[in-house]
């Protein structure tokens, strides 16, 4: 089963490296980041959980809980905690899941449903699609899903831009325009017609094109 956006985020149960977890019920009623990543002690890996070591209060301010994943058993993730502190300065401060029987890779389609056994022998390249990033909304549905390639690091300041526009736009019926930022002026959503938006927004907009109006960031 593929899976896609506003599907429900599949439920599991896992050990992780701050105990056992269901995930539904670690999300809780706010939103959760679930990355992967193809295999511990690993050079990009290694920078990525540093940096959001670094962010996580910026996750923390928006209601976001933070979970890693690889299908190396939960004493390599240990171990490896050491080794990301020496490279970034902190240890990952959040839950790193062990999908040792690649059930849950499986299960968020990072890896084929017909490959057999555990990850025992695995190498990075053999888990290169296992680096996803999925973010889940409160109401346990997938609002944003993004595989990267082996040689590329992510930038989780721009998933915190992208949590940030998808907050704003659970809550005002509008959207945000290409590299917007929080606070910076926003676009009425076309199902909007002109007369509810002289109610929603009594100060008025700017209009570009009979399609595109634009107003200030209503939650500022």
């Amino acid at each position: 089963m593929s899976l896609r956006i506003n599907d429900i985020a599949p439920d599991f149960k896992a050990k992780t490296s701050e105990g056992d977890i269901s995930f539904h019920d670690w999300i809780g009623d706010g939103w959760g980041v679930l990355f992967s990543h193809p295999k511990d002690f690993t050079p990009v890996c290694t920078t990525e959980l540093g940096s959001l070591a670094k962010l996580r209060p910026e996750f923390d301010k928006r209601n976001v809980k933070v979970m890693g994943l690889s299908v190396d058993p939960v004493s390599d993730h240990i171990k490896w905690l050491d080794d990301i502190k020496d490279v970034c300065g902190l240890k990952p401060n959040y839950p790193i899941i062990a999908d040792e029987d690649l059930k849950i890779a499986k299960l968020y389609n990072m890896l084929q449903v017909d490959i057999e056994g555990s990850s025992k022998g695995r190498t990075a390249m053999d888990n290169k699609t296992v680096r996803t990033v999925f973010i889940v909304g409160p109401d346990k549905r997938i609002k944003l899903f993004l595989t990267y390639p082996m040689t590329t690091g992510r930038n989780f300041h721009e998933l915190l831009r992208v949590i940030d526009s998808m907050q704003l736009t659970a809550k005002h019926k509008v959207a945000t325009p290409a590299d917007w930022n929080k606070g910076e002026d926003v676009i009425i959503v076309p199902a909007v017609k002109d007369e509810e938006a002289k109610k929603l927004y009594p100060d008025g907009w700017e209009t570009l094109k009979p399609y595109l109006r634009k107003v200030p960031d209503p939650s500022k």
